[in-house]
C-alpha cells in the first residue's frame, strides 16, 4: 500500500462521511443560530473602522429575525446574487452546449495540434473548455486518449493532461465566464459588511485567470511529458484497444456550423463594442470619475454578454449543422438547461439562507474586525495571508467539492478581514481560486472523478482508483506551488487584477460608506455558480 496510498484512502473514507453540500449548509445555520445566541449573551461587539459605529452581536432567534426569515424567504433566495447570474448565463450556454457547438469546437480544436504540441494544445485546450462545464470533461478528457493512442503515446497521460486542464484549470481561462459571475457575486454581498457601496465586476479577476492559463500550461506539459508518461511506460496497443481517430473528426455540418458560429460570435462583440464606443454609447457612464468608473456598466453588462454570445453562437450552430429544426428546439433546450441547474438552486436556497443570516447576526463584521486586528497585530504580510488563503483552500476542496459552496461560506469572514487590511475584495477571490482549483484532481469526491476513472479503464482495465491519484497528484503539488508564489508576487508587484480592479483596497470615508450599493442585474433587487 505505501504511505501515501494509506493517507488517500483515509481521505477517501472521511470525505465519504461528509454529507451533501446541501446538508451541511443546513447544519451551519443550526450551528450559527446557536452562536449568535451565545455571542448576544456574552455581549460580542466591535466597531466598525470606517464609520465608527458600534456593531454588536444580533441573535438569530430574536422576533425580529425570526420575522425577517420566514417573511423575506422568497426574498431572500431572489436577492441571492449568484443564482441570477448563473441562470441567466446559463440559458445562453446551455443552448450552445446542446445544439453541439462546444463539442465541435473542442474536438476541431484539439484535432489541429501537430504532434509535438499535443500536450499543450490539449491542456490549453482543456482550460479553455472548462466555460463548457460537463461538455468538456465528456468529450475533451475521453478524446484526448484517443489522440494520445492516435500518435503512438500511452492514452492514460493524454487523459490526465485534458483532466488537469479542464479541473486543476478550473479557474483558469482567457476570457471570464460563468465561474467568474458566480464567485464574484458571492464577494459582493461580503465585501458590503464593510462598504456597502462596492459592487461586483464580473470581469475582475481577468487578468489574473489569464495569467494562470499562461502559466499552467508550461507546467502541465512538463509535468504530463517528463513525470506522468515515464511512469506510465511505453504504450503497447491491443487488439481491443478502443482507438477509433474518427472519434475527433468533425463532420461537414458541425464545420458548416463553427463558421457560422464564429460570425455570429462577432456580430456580438461588435454590438457590444458599438454600445461601448459609439455616440452616446448606453454601457458608459458620462459622470463616472475616471475611465473605471464611466466603464462600469459595460462590466456590469458582461452576464447580459455572456447569455447572448451563447444563445446566438449556440443558435447560429445549430441551424447550420441541423441540430435545431425550429423555435421549439431552442425553448427545449433552454428549458433542458434549468432543469440541469435544478440541484443548485437547491442548493442557493440553503446557502443564500446562510449568508443573509450571517450578515443579520453581525457576526461576519465582529469576526472580520478582530482577525483583522489579530492579524495586524501578528506582523503577518500580505504574501503570507494570501498564501494561507491558497492552501486553506485548497485543503477544504478535497473534502467539499462546490466551489461556490465554500466561498459562500469563507467569503463573509475572509472578505472584509482582508479589505480592513487593505487587499482588495477581488484579490481575496483571486487567491481563493487558485486553490480551489489544484486540488480539484486528488479527490474522489471530485464528482467527476469517477468518470474520469472509467475513460482510463477504457484503455487499461487494472488502472485503479489509486493508480488515477498517483498520476494526478504531480500536477497538483507544482499547481499549488507555483500558484501560491504566483499569487503572492502578484500582490507584491500590485498588478492589476482585471479591468478597473487593483490588489489594494481603500476603506471609504463615512460618506461614502453610507451609500448604498446599486443593484446589478435581475438576482440583485435588494440587498444586491462544480
Amino acid at each position: 500500500m505505501g504511505i501515501g496510498n494509506w493517507l488517500l484512502n483515509g481521505v477517501e473514507k472521511a470525505g465519504n462521511k461528509l454529507p451533501d453540500p446541501v446538508f451541511i449548509f443546513v447544519w451551519l445555520i443550526a450551528i450559527l443560530m446557536g452562536v449568535s445566541v451565545f455571542a448576544t449573551y456574552a455581549g460580542w461587539a466591535a466597531v466598525n473602522p470606517v464609520t465608527g459605529a458600534p456593531i454588536v452581536a444580533e441573535s438569530l432567534v430574536s422576533p425580529d429575525n425570526l420575522r425577517q426569515l420566514f417573511v423575506e424567504m422568497p426574498r431572500t433566495l431572489t436577492g441571492f446574487a449568484p443564482l441570477g447570474y448563473v441562470l441567466v448565463v446559463m440559458l445562453g450556454a446551455g443552448v450552445a452546449e446542446r445544439t453541439g457547438l462546444f463539442s465541435a469546437g473542442m474536438r476541431a480544436a484539439v484535432k489541429r495540434a501537430p504532434a509535438f504540441l499535443l500536450t499543450p494544445m490539449v491542456i490549453f485546450i482543456a482550460i479553455i473548455g472548462n466555460h463548457a462545464a460537463d461538455a468538456a470533461y465528456v468529450v475533451l478528457v475521453p478524446l484526448a486518449g484517443v489522440l494520445y493512442a492516435a500518435a503512438g503515446r500511452h492514452p492514460i497521460a493524454g487523459i490526465a493532461a485534458a483532466f488537469a486542464g479542464v479541473s486543476a484549470g478550473f479557474s483558469a481561462n482567457i476570457f471570464p465566464g460563468q465561474l467568474d459571475v458566480l464567485l464574484l457575486g458571492i464577494t459582493e454581498p461580503a465585501a458590503q459588511l464593510i462598504d456597502p457601496s462596492w459592487t461586483m465586476n464580473p470581469a475582475g479577476n481577468w487578468f489574473f485567470i489569464v495569467a494562470m492559463t499562461v502559466m499552467f500550461v508550461p507546467l502541465g506539459w512538463w509535468v504530463t511529458d517528463k513525470m506522468i508518461e515515464p511512469r506510465l511506460g511505453a504504450w503497447v496497443q491491443k487488439d481491443d484497444s478502443p482507438i477509433q481517430i474518427s472519434d475527433g473528426d468533425t463532420t461537414p455540418a458541425e464545420r458548416r456550423g463553427l463558421w457560422m458560429a464564429g460570425l455570429a460570435a462577432l456580430v456580438v462583440i461588435g454590438g457590444w463594442a458599438a454600445m461601448v464606443f459609439a455616440p452616446g454609447a448606453p454601457l458608459v457612464d458620462p459622470e463616472g470619475a475616471d475611465s473605471a468608473a464611466r466603464l462600469q456598466p459595460f462590466y456590469q453588462s458582461l452576464v447580459a454578454a455572456f447569455f447572448v454570445l451563447f444563445l446566438l453562437t449556440g443558435v447560429a450552430f445549430g441551424v447550420a449543422a441541423g441540430t435545431v429544426k425550429s423555435h421549439r428546439d431552442i425553448v427545449r433546450m433552454t428549458s433542458q438547461a434549468m432543469a440541469d441547474m435544478a440541484p443548485y438552486i437547491v442548493l442557493a436556497f440553503v446557502a443564500a439562507h446562510f449568508v443573509a443570516m450571517f450578515n443579520w447576526s453581525n457576526l461576519g463584521a465582529i469576526m472580520a474586525i478582530g482577525g483583522a486586528e489579530l492579524i495586524s497585530q501578528s506582523g503577518l504580510n500580505t504574501f503570507g495571508l494570501l498564501f494561507a488563503i491558497v492552501i486553506v483552500a485548497g485543503f477544504i476542496n478535497i473534502f467539499v467539492g462546490s466551489a461556490s459552496a465554500k466561498w459562500a461560506f469563507l467569503a463573509p469572514i475572509l472578505v472584509p478581514m482582508l479589505m480592513l487590511l487593505g487587499i482588495s475584495p477581488e484579490m481575496t477571490t483571486a487567491a481563493y481560486r487558485m486553490g480551489d482549483s489544484v486540488t480539484n484532481i486528488i479527490t474522489p469526491l471530485m464528482v467527476y472523478f469517477p468518470l474520469v476513472l472509467t475513460f482510463c479503464h477504457r484503455w487499461d482495465k487494472d488502472f485503479g482508483m489509486g493508480s488515477l491519484m498517483a498520476i494526478m497528484i504531480p500536477y497538483s503539488m507544482v499547481f499549488m506551488i507555483f500558484g501560491s508564489i504566483m499569487t503572492g508576487a502578484w500582490a507584491a508587484a500590485a498588478l492589476p487584477l482585471g479591468p478597473g480592479a487593483g490588489v489594494h483596497y481603500d476603506l471609504p470615508t463615512p460618506a461614502e460608506a453610507a451609500q448604498p450599493a446599486n443593484p446589478v442585474g435581475p438576482a440583485a433587487p435588494e440587498p444586491s455558480g462544480r
